[in-house]
Order: C-alpha cells, then structure tokens, then sequence
C-alpha cells in the first residue's frame, strides 16, 4: 500500500501544479540520491570497492534510505543474492525468469522478498546503527518529505514570489523525484539484462546500455559489472560515461573513501563475448537498436 500510495501521490501535481524551485529540489534530490544508491548501497555496501569512515557510512546510508528502497543491509543482501543467482531461477528479479513486470518492480512489493538475508552481510550487520536504519527504514522518508512540506511553506512565507507552497514542495522534491529515482533505479534489474550490448560473457543475459548508464550515473555497464564487480567503476573505458564513479574519484582527492579498486590489466586484455580484441583507445561504432534488443 505505501509504494502505490507513494505513485498515486504524484497526481497531487494537477492540484499543486509546478514552479521551478520545486522542480530544481526535485531534481537535487534525485541527483543526491541517485548518488548514495549508486556509490554507497550499490558499490560500497554491497561489493565494498572501496573503504571510508564510519561516520561517512552512516551518512550515506542514511542518504541512501531516503529514496525509499529500504535499508542498507537489505539492499546489499538483496543485490549479493543476484549476484550469485543471476538470471537464474533464483535470481527474484530476472527478465528472463519472472517476465518484464515482475523485475522491474513487482518483485519489490512480493512479500517472500521483506525480509533482510543477514546471512549476506554479515559484515554490515555488525554495526548497530546500519541495523537501525534497516529496521525502521520508513522513518528518514518520512522525515525528509516532513521537512519538504515545511521547507516549502517557510519558502512561501518568506519568498512568496517563488510560487512554491508546502504541498508542492512535498510532491515534487518527494514524490514525484522519488518515484522516477525508484524506476529509473529498476531499469537496471529489468532493461540492462534485455537491451544493449554483450561484451563479456558473464554466463548470464547482463548487458551494457549508454542510455541507462546516464539515467543511473554509471549502473547502465551492466555486464562490465557483472564479469567484474569489484571494481570500483563500471565504465571500464574512458569513452563509457560513469558519473557515480567521478563523484567518488572527487571524494578520494578530499580523503572522505580510500582504497578504490580498480580494474585489472588482464580484465581489460579479455576478448568481447562476440570474440574480438578490445582497443582501449578507440571507442566501439554505435550499435543499430535492433542490435541491441
């Protein structure tokens, strides 16, 4: 009830309607959150590529918990669980297995799938207040878009001619930003194992897409991912756009992560799946989309 709750909301734009500084919080928060899903959930607490503080940790976990897909320790046991199983029957969210539907986000509602597998991370699991935020993970959504309302009605108060209100704000820098960072998010469970290109061959249908890699800063090199996901990036190549993994290497220069793993020599010496030599330097020729598909 609370994800169709959460989509239904986002009519409340008819009544509400729009206004830029709406639109731009809306925009910053799918950016940041983007960010913490990607960098933080994705490839630090789930393949742990790189090392920080606790206090960053905690940080982004709760930075992450605010996009409204559950805590750290059960979106990392999730993601390790396909990892092991992917596109296999196993695997909760295949394309291949269970239909389009179901991987993009029908999956995500299924209640054999609440529950956290500690038995995945029980690396993370040590810490209390990771625990916590897995736990209650409905209360930073609930405070985020608590503070969304009021900061739009202090913003009408003191600044009406922004045109903004406390409703509006909520819809937009909340609902409607969070509903589009949860399917956008999704594409990557769903469309990057059906749409782009194969260039290593992973033992499963994961693949590379350009256009999903910049919709998710970095997640659209899917099979880059899946024959080697330790590294810290995805875009294997300079030419692959990874903006997740350019973010990180800024927080590097300031000592906020360390220890980013890279990708190894005999990883970029291996040959595409179709068997011919990859050139570092020289980017592929676009594909036709019925290739891709």
């Amino acid at each position: 009830m609370p994800f169709i709750g959460t989509h239904l909301m986002c009519l409340g734009v008819i009544w509400v309607g729009w206004s830029w500084i709406a639109v731009l919080v809306a925009i910053f928060l799918y950016a940041i959150r983007m960010f913490a899903i990607t960098g933080f959930y994705h490839r630090y607490f789930s393949h742990k590529t790189f090392k920080t503080s606790r206090f960053f940790q905690f940080i982004f976990a709760l930075l992450g918990n605010s996009a409204a897909q559950r805590g750290p320790l059960w979106w990392a046991a999730h993601h390790r669980h396909h990892h092991r199983h992917s596109d296999d029957p196993d695997d909760p969210h295949s394309p291949h297995q269970h239909g389009l539907l179901w991987s993009h986000m029908l999956w995500f509602t299924n209640r054999s799938n609440y529950s956290t597998r500690l038995e995945y991370v029980k690396d993370l699991a040590k810490y209390p207040e990771l625990r916590f935020i897995d736990r209650y993970d409905i209360l930073v959504p609930i405070l985020l878009g608590t503070f969304l309302f009021y900061f739009g009605v202090a913003l009408n108060f003191f600044f009406p001619g922004l045109g903004t209100s406390g409703m509006q704000m909520l819809i937009w820098g909340f609902f409607i930003s969070t509903v589009v960072l949860f399917h956008a998010t999704c594409t990557i469970n769903s469309l990057s194992h059906m749409i782009g290109r194969k260039r290593y061959d992973t033992g499963d249908e994961s693949r590379n897409s350009l256009l999903l890699a910049l919709l998710t800063f970095g997640e659209g090199w899917h099979n880059n991912h899946h024959y080697y996901p330790n590294a810290t990036r995805q875009g294997f190549y300079w030419w692959e756009i990874d903006l997740t993994y350019y973010t990180l290497r800024l927080m590097a220069a300031f000592g906020i992560i360390w220890d980013m793993k890279g990708v190894p020599a005999h990883v970029r010496a291996k040959t595409t799946a179709g068997g011919n030599a990859i050139d570092p330097d020289t980017p592929p020729s676009p594909p036709n989309l019925q290739e891709s598909v």
